[in-house]
C-alpha cells in the first residue's frame, strides 16, 4: 500500500494543463490484458481482503445504503424512467380474484401479498459498470458497442462481474472539513479541499482503497427536487488526484453524478464520468449514505458491498456496509 501525502508535489505535475488538453482522449487499455472487464478491481485479491478483514474492530457496522420509495430522487434530464413498485398480490384481492385456485376458505387464513418494481439502473445506492460511459464508441480496455452490445446489454464488462468489493473505505469528509452541514449548490470539489479534508481527518489515503467523498447532501434526500438542483460535486482535478496520486480503486459520493456541472472541459459534457470508468477503469458508487459515519468520525473502515449481478447492465444497485478497524 502506498501513502499519498509524501507524494503531492507530484499533483500539480499530474493535473496541469489537463482541463483544456487539445487532444481529445480514447479509452484506456488495460494493464491486466486484453480481456480484462473489471479494471481496478484486479486490485482486490486474496491477500488485500484477508488484510483488510483481519482489522476489523467488531461492535458495531455501517449501512451506506438508502430507501427506494415512489418520489425518490432520480436521473430525469434523458428520459429515464422513475422508481415504482406495484402490488401483484393483496390479502383481499386474492381471496376475490383466487388465481391459485385455493378457495376463499384458503384465502382468508393464508394472506398473499407480492410487488413488483421498475426503476432505472442508475437510481439510489449503486455502483456504475464500466460501459456506462466511453469515448468514440469503444468502452475500457478498447471494447467496442458495434461489437458488444446487443438488445440484452454488453457482452463485456456489463455489472455481473463485478466482484464483491472488500477493500479499505476511506471517508473524507469535506462538507466537515469546511465546517459545513452540506455544500452549497453547484460547488465544486478542488484537489486541495480533499488534501485540507484528508489532514484534518489525519487519514492518508492508500493504492487500492474505496473513497467515498462527502458533500452533505443526503440531508435532502426526501426532497428530490432540492436533492438534485445542481448538487455539488468534484472537479476533474480533484479526480486526477485521487486517482493518478492516490491510487484510488473506486471512487464514490453521497450526490448523484458525482461530479460537479457544467462541464469544465469543451468537448465533454461528462469528463469525470469518461476519465474515471472509460480511460482509467475505475467504478463509480453514487448516492452512498455518509451521514452516520460523518456523525461518528469514522474516516477509515473495512469496505463490504456486493451489487446485483444485472447482466449486461451498465450499473446495478449495491448494498455496501462500513465496519470500523482497530486503530493500528
Amino acid at each position: 500500500m502506498k501513502n499519498i501525502l509524501p507524494r503531492l508535489a507530484l499533483t500539480s505535475l499530474l493535473v496541469a494543463g489537463s482541463v483544456h488538453a487539445a487532444e481529445k482522449p480514447d479509452v484506456g487499455i488495460s494493464p491486466w490484458g486484453p480481456n480484462d472487464q473489471i479494471g481496478r478491481l484486479n486490485m482486490i485479491t486474496p491477500e488485500s481482503q484477508a488484510s483488510i478483514l483481519s482489522r476489523i474492530a467488531g461492535g458495531k457496522s455501517y449501512d451506506l445504503s438508502v430507501d427506494y420509495f415512489i418520489g425518490m430522487p432520480s436521473w430525469q434530464a434523458a428520459g429515464d424512467p422513475h422508481y415504482r413498485i406495484w402490488m401483484t398480490h393483496t390479502p383481499h384481492g386474492n381471496v376475490i380474484d383466487d388465481p391459485l385456485h385455493l378457495g376463499e376458505e384458503m384465502n382468508e387464513h393464508v394472506s398473499y401479498t407480492g410487488a413488483a418494481i421498475s426503476m432505472y439502473t442508475h437510481m439510489g445506492t449503486h455502483i456504475d459498470a464500466l460501459p456506462h460511459f466511453g469515448l468514440n464508441g469503444k468502452i475500457w480496455n478498447g471494447f467496442e458497442a458495434s461489437e458488444h452490445l446487443g438488445d440484452r446489454g454488453w457482452s463485456v464488462a456489463g455489472a455481473e462481474k463485478i466482484p464483491p468489493l472488500i477493500a479499505r473505505g476511506v471517508l473524507i469528509d469535506v462538507a466537515a472539513s469546511k465546517g459545513v452541514d452540506m455544500l452549497p449548490d453547484g460547488y465544486r470539489i478542488s484537489q486541495q479541499d480533499l488534501i485540507d479534508a484528508l489532514e484534518k481527518q489525519h487519514v492518508s489515503l492508500q493504492e487500492g482503497d474505496i473513497v467515498l467523498i462527502r458533500t452533505g447532501r443526503m440531508k435532502h434526500y426526501n426532497d428530490a427536487e432540492a436533492y438534485m438542483n445542481n448538487p455539488p460535486g468534484l472537479g476533474i482535478e480533484a479526480a486526477r488526484f485521487l486517482v493518478e496520486v492516490s491510487g484510488a480503486m473506486v471512487v464514490g459520493a453521497d450526490n448523484l453524478s458525482f461530479e460537479a456541472f457544467p462541464s469544465e472541459v469543451e468537448n465533454n459534457y461528462v469528463p469525470l464520468h469518461t476519465y474515471l470508468l472509460a480511460q482509467h477503469g475505475v467504478p463509480i458508487m453514487e448516492l452512498v449514505y455518509l451521514e452516520d459515519l460523518s456523525k461518528d468520525q469514522t474516516y477509515e473502515f473495512a469496505f463490504i458491498g456486493g451489487s446485483l449481478k444485472l447482466r449486461g447492465a451498465d450499473a446495478a444497485p449495491i448494498r455496501p456496509i462500513a465496519l470500523p478497524l482497530n486503530k493500528s
